[in-house]
Order: structure tokens, then sequence, then C-alpha cells
């Protein structure tokens, strides 16, 4: 009976699941590997058709180029910037915006934006600039390591705004919430809506009226969720497309996508586990494998 009940119970979790997801695992799209000196890839970004990407906490203020076919370092640039926690890489067609923001402890107060101006492919170092942020429904700073609602990992630039999408450990959802690049003081990050994801986001990116967040959840399953735009830097009132990409045991960590006319790049960092590891890798999926 007991066999039966598992048996039963695993048949009606596969087709809810079935129903709900759509199927597109990336493994198949890995364009190559990344350097051993990005191990932990955390954003990714197209600037005047280059794509970009950096580390995370406890690694080197760097910005690098890869090479959209082999995800090779094409260039390394060093910011003059503090690599805290960065997590999130966008730009608004002149200037990269560098999110320190990861928060996976739930007690940073000082939450930072970096603008970063980009000209000739070069950064200009001498001009960037602070956005500093606070969320103004958080209202206790306890360390709960994985367990708050105040990290995040995911922003876009639309519309002269900086969109944010929050990390949520403990309610499995992510936040909307908008920051005004032009103010120079700490500022109110401006919430407008909320979406239960059921995985933690870890980055963003919005092309032609769709928003893209990638993410994981602590069993290794990695999403893909594709919302509509149904207003001006409104995305949440309609059902996203939904995608399972694979386990993090066989395509890493995923920290980063990118969207341009050509498809979505997504990079995935390394992955340590009792049941093996995971090289850091980029993918490339054509967006005719999107069309239904």
């Amino acid at each position: 009976m007991k066999k039966l009940l598992l048996f039963a119970a695993v048949i009606i979790f596969q087709s809810s699941f079935s129903q709900q997801t759509d199927f597109l695992k990336i493994r198949k799209f890995r364009v190559g590997y990344l350097d051993d000196k990005i191990q932990e890839t955390s954003g990714l970004s197209i600037l005047n058709g280059k794509l970009y990407t950096f580390n995370d906490s406890g690694n080197a203020p760097e910005l690098f180029e890869l090479d959209e076919t082999s995800g090779n370092i094409k260039n390394t640039y060093t910011i003059n910037a503090k690599n805290k926690d960065w997590e999130a890489l966008t730009n608004d067609g002149k200037n990269f915006y560098i999110g320190d923001f990861g928060n996976n402890g739930g007690t940073r107060r000082d939450l930072e934006i970096y603008k970063l101006p980009f000209h000739n492919n070069e950064p200009k170092n001498d001009s960037i600039t602070k956005i500093s942020f606070y969320y103004p429904e958080q209202t206790e700073f306890i360390p709960k390591y994985t367990d708050n609602d105040f990290d995040a990992e995911a922003m876009i630039y639309l519309n002269g705004k900086i969109h944010l999408f929050t990390k949520e450990w403990k309610s499995k959802s992510t936040s909307h919430y908008i920051i005004d690049p032009t103010i120079t003081e700490k500022q109110r990050a401006e919430k407008t809506e909320s979406y239960k994801t059921n995985f933690v986001v870890t980055d963003a990116a919005y092309f032609d009226k769709k928003l893209y967040l990638v993410g994981y959840t602590k069993k290794t399953e990695v999403f893909l969720n594709i919302f509509t735009e149904t207003e001006p830097g409104i995305f949440f009132k309609e059902k996203p497309k939904h995608y399972y990409l694979g386990s993090s045991l066989a395509v890493g960590q995923i920290e980063g996508v990118t969207v341009n006319e050509a498809g979505i790049f997504i990079s995935g960092e390394k992955f340590k586990s009792r049941l093996g590891t995971a090289k850091p890798s980029l993918y490339f999926i054509s967006g005719e494998e999107l069309k239904d």
C-alpha cells in the first residue's frame, strides 16, 4: 500500500509539474566553460554589442568582457569601487550600474549601486558615483542567513529608473522596487508589486517588453520566468512563461541573464556539493527555441 501511495504521489507531482512548466534544459546550450578567473559569475549585461560579467563577494572589483561564442575573456577592467558583494549588472546604453547589495544575512545597511560611465569601451573610473538606498519595509536587522526577504541579486534599467527584484529566501517570492538613479542622497526603494516565484531570483533582464528572471531552489532546481510588460514598468499582472532549466548539479549555480535580439545568455558559477561539481559556464539559447 505504501508503495502504491508513493507511486501515486509521484504521478500527481509529475503531472502538476508538467502542466505548469515547460522544459528547456540548458545543458545542451552550453557555449563554453568560463575561465578560472570567473568562478563566481554573478551578473550579465550587453553594452554596445559586447557581453560583460563580474564575480561576487570576496573577489577583486573587476569587469570582464566575454567572447559570446566561447565564454573566453576578451578584456579585463579594474573598477575603482569596493566589491563587498556585487550581485547584479545592468546599463542604460552609456553607463553600467553595478549592484553592491548582496544581503544573504539580512543585516546590511549599506546597500549601494555604483554608476560607472563606460565610454569608448573603457570604464571612466574617475567618474563613478554611488546610489544608496534602503527597504522601508525592513524594520529589523537580526542575522537570518538565507532566511530573510531583503536580499537582492537582480535589477534592470528601464524608463530612466532602476528596477530591482528581491531574492526572498523566506517567502520564495520576488518584490519589484524602483530606485531613482539621479538622487544622490540615500533613498527609500519604492515597492510596486510582488510575485510568488517559488524560487529565489538571482538575476533579471529586459528586452522587447519582456522581463526575464532566473533563479533556483534549495533542491538545486533552476528556473526561468518570462513576464510580459502589461503597462510601463509593470510585469506581474499576468502569469509568466515558466521554464525548468535543469539542476545546478549539471549547469552550475545560475546567477546571470541578459537578452538581445538573437536570444538569451545565461551564466552559472561553480557549484559544488557532495554529489559532484559543476564548472562555471556560459549558455546561449536562441530566440527560436522559445517560440511556441
